[in-house]
């Protein structure tokens, strides 16, 4: 909106004539008539009386609307814009099961949820899911909860590694599952600094059926070196023989990999 427009809109809502206006301010109605017609524009004092009259101030009556709320846009439109790089979302138009092949939703900022079989988001789902809190069949994350989970604390029905690993095989510094390995390792055939099981353990120190390390406690124990160089894996593989002449030999096999 522009000065003269302006001008008309403030005086109509005094109620007030060209002739009563042009009275307060000591110019004639032919002055007012110009000012608001666009013909001419008050000098900077009469600006300053139309200011106090009206109670506005001089910026207001002088410039350009339209031109200040464009401004106004642009400041907006930046912050959109810095706010759209804080955040960032992908969608493949093709689907599988009813799912984006690839669908990627991150925030940097705050949560965003991402579903699809490559899925990467703050919280994730999919086949193969990346995010701070993943889940699905081979994950990915901070944490991470799948098939298999790879991630701060993962937990996977498979396998699952990380600082926090749980699953059928589970390597971390602390590992929980059936066939462990970590710092501290729970399982059925656990090896680690501290390993407790169930049927075989191996480490620093060792508490299970069979036990084999520097300290041990169990059924069947072999005193060794902390650094295990005085065995061999074939003697390793003889005890575990003895005990469990049915266990599967990938297991086996697990169990002797770092005897030479």
């Amino acid at each position: 909106m522009n000065f003269q427009d302006k001008l008309l809109n403030l005086r109509k809502q005094k109620g007030w004539s060209q002739e009563k206006l042009a009275e307060n301010l000591g110019v004639s109605r032919q002055a007012v008539s110009k000012w608001e017609s666009g013909q001419s524009l008050p000098d900077l004092d009469k600006l300053i009386a139309l200011s106090d009259l009206f109670d506005v101030s001089i910026d207001s009556l002088v410039k350009d609307q339209d031109a200040s709320e464009s401004r106004s846009a642009q400041v907006q439109r930046s912050v959109n814009s810095s706010s759209m790089r804080r955040h960032y979302e992908y969608k493949s138009k093709r689907t599988l099961f009813g799912l984006p092949l690839v669908h990627i939703n991150f925030h940097f900022n705050g949560i965003r949820v991402a579903k699809g079989i490559l899925a990467f988001g703050n919280i994730s789902f999919g086949v193969l899911s990346l995010g701070g809190l993943a889940f699905g069949g081979l994950c990915i994350g901070g944490v991470s909860l799948g098939i298999i989970g790879m991630g701060g604390a993962a937990l996977g029905l498979l396998a699952a590694a990380g600082g926090l690993a749980i699953g059928s095989l589970a390597i971390g510094a602390i590992a929980i599952g059936f066939v462990t390995l970590g710092a501290l390792s729970m399982g059925m055939f656990s090896i680690g600094a501290a390993a407790i099981a169930s049927h075989v353990a191996i480490g620093d120190y060792a508490n299970a059926h069979l036990a084999i390390g520097h300290t041990v406690r169990g059924g069947e124990t072999l005193v060794t070196h902390s650094d295990f160089n005085n065995l061999s894996a074939e003697q390793v593989r003889q005890l575990i023989d003895k005990e469990y002449p049915r266990l599967w030999k990938p297991i086996i096999d697990f169990l002797t990999f770092f005897f030479r």
